[in-house]
């Protein structure tokens, strides 16, 4: 305790306290800029048919995807996110009805023939990440196989938080090889094929839910 004749400098000690608002306020401020540019991207394993959403390099969120199916591959290599839309339709794919608004072609090219009265009607891909080119991460069905025209499908809850986290220009990486089942031949695929980088998942099992009615753009 100091003597009570202590001479006390107050403009000195209010220097002090200034000092230190200035110090915290900066350490506030460059903590602050470290989260936030904490750097999001995502990682896409067709070996284990699962996305990683990672922040920093580390994984925070894992979705299961179908890719490409044979003769659409998903290609493998690094990528960035170049557009999102939350209400995407294809350009390409859809289905063909009659006039009578019946199935004609449930797997249809937009190029296909349509029957006189009928129409085209082009798939729906609900928050959509384009990534390369025409394809893209969005909401689907998965049947538990690789079964797109490229595209990587997530159920949709998971496809609205990589919709929210990702920002145009995030990067994405695209590793592992299309596994080989009745569905693919098990042609060679270039690129970047390697091990999980992350362990199995260890939260509760995917089972592919039976797909809902009406449901067609598989």
């Amino acid at each position: 305790m100091l003597p009570r004749n202590y001479p006390c400098d107050f403009l000195t000690a209010r220097g002090f306290k200034n000092s230190m608002r200035v110090t915290l306020g900066l350490t506030i401020f460059f903590f602050t800029a470290v989260l936030l540019r904490a750097e999001t991207s995502v990682e896409i394993d067709l070996q284990e048919q699962r996305a990683y959403l990672l922040q920093n390099g580390r994984p925070v969120m894992v979705s299961p995807i179908s890719s490409g199916r044979y003769g659409h591959l998903t290609k493998t290599g690094s990528f960035t996110v170049v557009e999102k839309e939350r209400n995407h339709y294809s350009s390409m794919y859809g289905k063909i009805v009659d006039a009578n608004g019946n199935t004609v072609v449930a797997d249809a090219d937009a190029d296909m023939q349509v029957p006189r009265g009928g129409k085209f009607i082009p798939a729906p891909m609900r928050y959509f990440m384009r990534f390369d080119g025409a394809d893209g991460m969005h909401a689907g069905y998965l049947p538990g196989y690789p079964a797109s025209h490229g595209c990587v499908r997530m159920p949709e809850q998971l496809a609205i938080a990589f919709f929210e986290a990702v920002q145009v220009g995030t990067p994405v990486t695209v590793i592992g090889r299309t596994p080989v089942n009745r569905y693919y031949s098990g042609q060679s695929q270039p690129g970047y094929p390697r091990g999980p980088r992350f362990g199995p998942f260890t939260g509760q099992g995917y089972r592919p839910p039976p797909p809902p009615p009406g449901v067609w753009w598989r």
